[in-house]
């Protein structure tokens, strides 16, 4: 009986070897054929957003934004940010509110966004995530001695159009001072209006004060007498049909870590 049931044992021992090694293959790393497989490359986490963002911003975000993909992208390796559309934001909102493809946008005034609001094309509350003020970009060494609005009177400069955020601050802060607006050009967004003074085309022109920290080696900023009381504000939003990836650019935005780029490019907090 002891024998027999030794027996048995071992006999069922190596049924279950068998079982075990039914699948055909030959070794751990060898495939249906017996032929040996390359072992595959662990993908992001199953929980992980995924997805491509498509962004449209305000010019006078460029520079910072550019910085700030890139640190979302590291963090977010399943998500990629595709090269964002930069314009004056009426000029976004006019391209958005005819149909354009996008899944944030970020805009340099809240009446823009209030637009983008009342044509119901925004997926919940926009928050506001930056400010920024008005400055006069001249060359280096301002060799013109520009101190004030007061001083481009009788010079050539250029300003952004009205229909801009950017121009929209500037006529506000020529009113307060009551100094004519009387530039030789208004501009479709503010990247157009440092341009000209980066190159000599003009003796100035009214910008953001962001707006030549990026372009220091070219621009010199002169702060106007008042312009800590007309600050432009930043409001983000995600829009109708984006999907988790967007939502998460927006949460980077106005996170620590968002915030702290955009402070190194002289963005004020909202």
């Amino acid at each position: 009986m002891r024998a027999r049931t030794v027996a048995l044992a071992a006999a069922a021992t190596l049924a279950l070897l068998g079982a075990c090694g039914s699948g055909g293959g030959t070794g751990p790393g060898d495939g249906p054929d017996g032929q040996e497989q390359v072992p595959h490359e662990p993908g992001p986490p199953q929980d992980q957003v995924r997805g491509t963002v498509t962004l449209y911003a305000a010019a006078s975000l460029e520079t910072a934004f550019a910085d700030l993909i890139t640190e979302f992208e590291q963090l977010n390796p399943a998500i990629s940010v595709a090269p964002p559309v930069y314009d004056g934001s009426s000029t976004l909102v006019t391209q958005l509110t005819e149909g354009a493809d996008a899944d944030v946008f970020a805009s340099a005034a809240e009446a823009d966004m209030d637009d983008l609001v009342a044509a119901g094309l925004t997926d919940g509350d926009p928050v506001l995530f930056a400010t920024n003020t008005l400055v006069i970009a001249v060359a280096p060494g301002n060799p013109l001695g520009i101190a004030d609005t007061s001083d481009l009177v009788g010079h050539d400069y250029v300003v952004c159009g009205p229909e801009v955020p950017c121009g929209a601050a500037t006529a506000s802060l020529f009113e307060l001072d009551g100094v004519p607006l009387d530039a030789v050009s208004q501009e479709q967004n503010v990247t157009a209006v440092a341009e000209r003074v980066a190159r000599g085309e003009v003796d100035a022109g009214v910008v953001y004060a962001t707006d030549v920290g990026s372009r220091s080696d070219s621009l010199e900023a002169v702060v106007p007498s008042r312009a800590a009381e007309v600050v432009s504000s930043y409001p983000i939003t995600t829009l109708v049909g984006a999907g988790e990836a967007a939502g998460a650019f927006v949460a980077f935005v106005i996170s620590d870590e968002g915030q702290a780029v955009l402070a190194e490019h002289g963005f004020g907090r909202p």
